[in-house]
């Protein structure tokens, strides 16, 4: 009875955490560029007092083993990176990934981040930046007397400048495992060594996604899902309580036997 409590409980931490994490999601069901996580579990050892496969003599062999676990635990949150839906702004440095990639920023410390969300804006010294005021990599400063900014699907830049067209390109960056990757806040990403080493391409080559201007990528949360697995989250805590309320009761009564 001892041990039903403790792996109860075990499993009533390890519910909390969930229920951390889908609260979480739902929080940034409006968050430009957001990636849902989902938390993953593994039980905990087992305690064995005969094992399968033991010899009983006369050449007989235990069929199954008697085992006993001692609950459950949290193992990790992965990021599900899945396209959000893209919604129309109008706006000219508004920029959506249709599919795989991250715009790259710099940090005030000279480090790189890295983010889906491409609500960009323009700096007073013409540098085109994110809403915490980081400068976005690749773009190049927007001339004072600029009219107009074109950016085409496959990444090519157009500026209507006094003097002339300018054009450049900008790059995306992905990764291998990009579920490896440090949520920092902010809508931004860093590198980690389970996320492997950035790979820049083009944006519609060799995999990378499609730039849309004019749109932002939503959070990839699904409020339905949220909420089922919220439910099933609060039974999984209810049973959980209730397992440690009945091993309660049971050494109650065995606590008030008399002889």
């Amino acid at each position: 009875m001892l041990r039903a409590l403790f792996s109860s409980a075990t499993g009533m931490q390890s519910q909390q955490m969930n229920l951390d994490v889908i609260a979480n999601n739902l929080a940034n069901v409006n968050t430009t560029g957001f990636k849902k996580s989902k938390i993953e579990f593994q039980d905990l050892f087992y305690q064995s007092t005969r094992s399968a496969g033991a010899e009983q003599g006369a050449g007989n062999q235990l069929p199954t083993g008697l085992q006993v676990g001692h609950g459950s635990r949290a193992v990790a949150t992965s990021r599900v990176f899945t396209t959000g839906e893209l919604t129309q702004t109008g706006e000219k440095l508004d920029v959506a990934i249709a599919g795989d990639g991250f715009f790259e920023v710099q940090m005030p410390d000279g480090t790189q981040a890295y983010t889906r969300d491409g609500a960009f804006k323009t700096a007073s010294d013409g540098r085109i930046i994110t809403s915490e005021g980081l400068t976005v990599s690749g773009f190049q400063p927007v001339p004072p007397g600029t009219t107009g900014i074109t950016i085409s699907a496959n990444g090519e830049v157009t500026m209507d400048t006094p003097g002339g067209a300018q054009n450049f390109r900008i790059q995306l960056t992905r990764f291998a495992n990009p579920s490896g990757l440090d949520g920092l806040g902010r809508n931004l990403f860093k590198e980690t060594p389970a996320s492997g080493p950035p790979e820049t391409g083009s944006p519609s080559e060799a995999g990378f996604g499609q730039l849309q201007q004019g749109y932002l990528e939503m959070s990839n949360v699904k409020v339905v899902e949220e909420m089922v697995n919220l439910i099933m989250a609060q039974r999984a805590y209810e049973v959980n309580s209730k397992a440690i309320q009945a091993a309660d009761e049971m050494m109650q009564q065995s606590n008030g036997m008399k002889r």
